[in-house]
């Protein structure tokens, strides 16, 4: 079985460390510590064009929860138009309405505005209220992929709904597990999901090159996140995991 794997990049050197690495493709964020935010115009430009690979831009104006404003809706309107306009290949979207369900309306109207790109809808699928009939709502929209956790913390420990979801699903959408999945796990949960399709980080830490450093003052505002350090995708660890999963 040929596996696709997707890693998750914050920055352009991260996603073309994926691609050097084999990587099939990149979904490309920003504020990754907030689960994942829209990119700068820069960046998605810059990653197109150091990428020959798939890449998939996330649509998400903000953090927090899935619920958007008029406003936020037309800003996630505008930069799905960007993504097209620029060559990108899937964008990564997510609405829920305040009763935990899927937005459908409003999805089904981003999916044709994205068109011909592919729309994977993403981890908000993971704190709707039921993960069997959204799977249908998602799948009547027209989104090409679902990525979930099972609707679990990481996905190792949902991978029984993965699995479930997976054999629903069929051939009408891919089912692709995400979070908590690196070396360790990678095989187990390809063998007990039936995904074909993995999403992933890989990355490591790279110490900051400054050399003054003033610790008292975190720009942020949170000092438990180190301001001189950064994640970026490690291309051992991602050629690590492809060869495990040609193994299988």
């Amino acid at each position: 079985m040929k596996f696709k794997l997707e890693i998750c990049s914050g920055s352009v050197e991260s996603a073309v460390n994926a691609q050097f690495a084999g990587a099939d493709r990149v979904e490309l964020c920003d504020n990754l510590y907030e689960g994942g935010t829209t990119p700068s115009f820069g960046t998605i430009v810059l990653a197109r064009e150091n990428l020959t690979i798939g890449l998939h831009v996330i649509i998400r104006p903000r953090g927090g929860d899935f619920l958007y404003s008029d406003p936020e809706y037309d800003i996630m309107r505008r930069d799905i138009e960007l993504c097209g306009e620029n060559g990108i290949d899937g964008v990564v979207i997510g609405l829920l309405k305040a009763d935990g369900t899927i937005d459908t309306e409003r999805t089904a109207k981003l999916v044709e505005l994205a068109y011909p790109m592919s729309v994977t809808f993403h981890r908000a699928f993971d704190v709707c209220i039921d993960p069997f009939r959204s799977l249908e709502d998602i799948i009547s929209t027209g989104a090409s992929r679902i990525l979930t956790s099972g609707q679990k913390n990481i996905a190792p420990e949902g991978s029984a709904i993965i699995h479930e979801l997976v054999k629903k699903a069929g051939n009408r959408i891919i089912i692709m597990p995400g979070s908590g999945l690196d070396e360790s796990n990678i095989a187990e949960m390809a063998k007990a999901t039936g995904a074909e399709e993995f999403h992933l980080a890989a990355s490591r830490f790279v110490e900051s090159e400054m050399i003054f450093r003033k610790l008292d003052i975190p720009m942020g505002g949170m000092a438990a996140i180190s301001e001189f350090s950064r994640k970026v995708a490690d291309p051992g660890r991602i050629i690590n995991i492809i060869n495990i999963l040609k193994m299988i």
